[in-house]
């Protein structure tokens, strides 16, 4: 719409019917401008035929013009909102069901027992492939055989390669095996942090900070499994608490000279286990190392303590307060002055 199709609009209103040859002089236009009007003013649907007169047109009101050029559409609009309505409430109604159904889900996913041992190595390899920033692991039980270290090898020099944090925690003993003192460092020449302590709660694989393996427990009929916990908040518990373990460790740099705080720490750990009635198996058991191993610390520290029996060395290490120190309690000589015994000189 232009002004001239407004004028000839205009006219049509007032003289009632559009007669172009009528408006084409009144408003002095040629030809081809009174038939570009006409088409104008027909398309938008301004003008309609009389009935039972098509060859003459009346101009019709803007409002009627508006109705029937653009309802159709308008209905169409109606229609596609009501069915994106509809269909919007149709799968509203069904967030009870989605939110029962996940919190059952994310009850029955926070924790997986992995039973069978193939799917859980599978597992373990998985996840380790799609690590993204750290992967920690707890080692008890002393030096672990030659051939899960050659794998543990291959996989920590490929993820250290992705730019991952490796961090291993091991028990003392490690550092007297050939084997481990090998693997620990290759990896840690490659970027890995190795530490160790005397004693370990439980063996423990980190993923992210966001998933965990636990050892199985109970199982004496067949090889344990493992529980996989992905639950936020238990996860950061294990993290916390793995995070206390490794702080307590000491650095292992397999080059570097034997610090001898290591086996001060590992004598203490074990005056304070026979101190809590465990038989010379299960001290090196918890300790993980060899009972014969074990044996040879026992026999250096009643040597140290000139004791020739294990009561006298007992009686020994009660007067010396070496007890006080392996407990963690307050030497008797150092009430007055306040000190404590050095519970964690070898963390």
């Amino acid at each position: 719409m232009d002004e001239r199709a407004i004028a000839a609009y205009r006219t049509a209103v007032q003289a009632g019917q559009y007669a172009p040859q009528a408006i084409a002089a009144a408003l002095g236009l040629t030809q081809e401008e009174t038939a570009r009007i006409s088409r104008t003013l027909l398309d938008l649907r301004l003008l309609h035929p009389v009935p039972g007169d098509g060859d003459t047109l009346a101009p019709a009101s803007p409002d009627a013009a508006a109705a029937d050029l653009v309802g159709p559409a308008e209905q169409r609009i109606r229609e596609l909102q009501q069915s994106v309505s509809g269909t919007r409430s149709s799968l509203l109604s069904l967030l009870p069901v989605y939110f029962e159904s996940r919190r059952s889900r994310n009850r029955m996913e926070a924790f997986d027992v992995i039973t069978n041992i193939s799917v859980l190595e599978v597992m373990i390899e998985d996840f380790g492939a799609r690590c993204q920033t750290q992967a920690l692991t707890v080692q008890p039980g002393g030096p672990r055989p030659p051939h899960l270290l050659e794998g543990a090898r291959r996989r920590t020099l490929e993820r250290l390669a992705r730019g991952i944090r490796v961090e291993h925690l091991y028990q003392h003993t490690v550092r007297n095996d050939p084997a481990s003192t090998a693997y620990i460092r290759e990896v840690s020449a490659a970027g890995a942090e190795v530490r160790t302590t005397d004693q370990l709660i439980d063996r423990m694989i980190i993923y992210d900070r966001e998933i965990v393996f636990l050892p199985e427990q109970g199982e004496l009929d067949r090889r344990p499994g493992a529980i996989v916990v992905r639950e936020p908040t238990l996860v950061a518990f294990l993290c916390k608490l793995y995070d206390q373990q490794w702080a307590r460790g000491t650095v292992f740099e397999p080059d570097a000279e034997e610090n001898t705080a290591i086996t001060d720490d590992v004598q203490r750990s074990i005056i304070k286990l026979m101190a809590q009635g465990y038989k010379d198996e299960m001290v090196a058991r918890r300790l993980g190392m060899s009972v014969r191993t074990c044996r040879r610390h026992i026999a250096e520290i009643m040597d140290d303590l000139d004791a020739t029996s294990r009561f006298q060395a007992g009686v020994n290490v009660a007067l010396s307060g070496a007890l006080d120190e392996a407990v963690g309690r307050p030497h008797p000589g150092d009430a007055q002055s306040g000190a404590t015994g050095p519970a964690g000189a070898g963390t």
